[in-house]
C-alpha cells in the first residue's frame, strides 16, 4: 500500500515534469522560430501590392489567386491597388517596404521586364530588387489588320507595306506594344509609324476604321474583334495557335518564329525576403495557381495558367529583359520616362 505523503510526492514529481517539458518546448518553438523565420509565418495579414486599378486584368489575376492563397496560407490577403505611371511606382514603393514577406507585388511584364529594357534610370530591378515567386499566368498577342487590306498573310502584309510606306503605320499604347511591333518590323523589313492610343480597344478600332495598318494586341479587345469580322485576325505571337482564334495561324507558323513576344504577370517579394519565408511562398503559390478551379477560371480569360518555381520565373525575366534590350538597340527605340 502507497501512503498519502508517498502519492503526493508522486504527483508533485509528476507536476514538475508537466512543467519542465511546458518549459522545454517553449524554448525550442522560440529557438526553431528564431532560427526558421518561416515556422510562425503568416502570423498576420498578407498585403497583395496590385500596380493597377482595380477590375482590370492584374487586379483580377491578384484576387484570384489571392484568394487561394490565403487558404493555403491560413492567412487574410488584402488586395491595396495603387495605379499610377504605368505601375512603376507601385514597384519602387513594394521594393522599399520591409522584406517580411507581408507585402507581395504583382508585377506585369510591362512593369518589370519591359520597363528594364526601355527604362535605364529605372529605380528597381524585377530580379535584383525582388525575388520572382511564380508566374500566375501568360498570353499572346494578336495580330490583326483591316478586312479590307489585300493581304491574307504576314509575309503579304509585309509585301504590302514595303509597297505603300506612306499607308504602313500601326497603333500602339504601352512599350510592351510597341516592342512587339517593332520585332516584327525588324524581322520582315517592313516599315510602320506608331500612332499612339490611350487603349488597347483603341488599337484594335483603329485597324478596323482603315487608319491603322495592323496593330499587335492583347486577346481581349482583339479577339471579339476578330470573331466578329470586323478585322482580319493575322498571326497570334509565339509557337502556337490560340484556342480562342484557332483558325489563326502563329507567328511561327507564318515563317517568323522570333516574333514571339508574350505578356504575363505574377508574383514578387522583396529581394531581402528571409529564403525560408520566400519558399513557403512560393510552395504556396504554385499550389495556388495550380489548383483546378483557379487554372480553369484562368484559363477561362483566355491565357495560360503558371505555378512556375521561383528560378524558373527569374530565368524567364533575364531573358526577356536580354530580348527586349536587343530589339530596343535594333530600333533605336526611346521611350519617355
Amino acid at each position: 500500500m502507497i501512503s498519502i505523503g508517498s502519492r503526493r510526492s508522486v504527483l508533485r514529481a509528476a507536476l514538475s515534469l508537466a512543467a519542465l517539458a511546458a518549459v522545454i518546448a517553449t524554448a525550442t518553438q522560440g529557438a526553431q522560430a528564431q532560427t526558421d523565420p518561416a515556422a510562425n509565418y503568416p502570423s498576420k495579414p498578407v498585403r497583395v501590392i496590385v500596380p493597377f486599378a482595380a477590375g482590370g486584368g492584374n487586379d483580377i489575376f491578384a484576387r484570384l489567386v489571392g484568394q487561394k492563397l490565403g487558404e493555403v496560407l491560413g492567412a487574410t490577403i488584402v488586395i491595396e491597388n495603387r495605379p499610377a505611371a504605368g505601375g512603376r511606382p507601385a514597384a519602387e514603393f513594394a521594393a522599399r517596404e520591409p522584406a517580411d514577406g507581408y507585402t507581395l507585388f504583382v508585377g506585369a511584364s510591362g512593369v518589370m521586364s519591359i520597363a528594364s529594357a526601355v527604362y535605364p534610370k529605372l529605380a528597381y530591378h524585377p530580379t535584383k530588387s525582388f525575388i520572382p515567386l511564380s508566374m500566375i499566368a501568360n498570353f499572346p498577342l494578336i495580330m490583326t489588320t483591316p478586312i479590307t487590306n489585300p493581304a491574307k498573310t504576314v509575309a503579304q502584309l509585309a509585301a504590302y507595306a514595303k509597297a505603300h510606306p506612306d499607308k504602313s503605320n500601326y497603333g500602339t499604347t504601352s512599350p510592351a506594344f510597341t516592342i512587339a511591333s517593332e520585332l516584327l518590323k525588324l524581322k520582315t523589313g517592313m516599315p510602320g509609324v506608331a500612332i499612339p492610343w490611350k487603349s488597347s480597344n483603341e488599337m484594335v478600332l483603329c485597324v478596323a476604321a482603315e487608319n491603322c495598318l495592323f496593330s499587335i494586341a492583347d486577346g481581349p479587345p482583339a479577339v471579339p474583334m476578330v470573331k466578329s469580322g470586323k478585322v482580319r485576325g493575322m498571326a497570334v505571337t509565339g509557337a502556337e495557335r490560340s484556342p480562342e482564334l484557332p483558325d489563326v495561324p502563329s507567328m511561327a507558323e507564318a515563317g517568323y518564329p522570333e516574333v514571339n513576344t508574350k505578356l504575363w504577370s505574377g508574383f514578387f517579394v522583396a529581394a531581402a525576403t528571409p529564403p525560408a519565408i520566400a519558399k513557403k511562398l512560393e510552395t504556396a503559390l504554385q499550389r495556388a495557381i495550380k489548383d483546378p478551379d483557379v487554372s480553369a477560371k484562368l484559363k477561362g480569360m483566355a491565357v495560360n495558367p503558371g505555378g512556375t518555381s521561383s528560378e524558373e520565373f527569374r530565368k524567364m525575366i533575364d531573358a526577356d529583359i536580354q530580348s527586349y534590350v536587343a530589339v530596343v538597340k535594333a530600333a533605336d527605340l526611346k521611350f519617355d520616362e
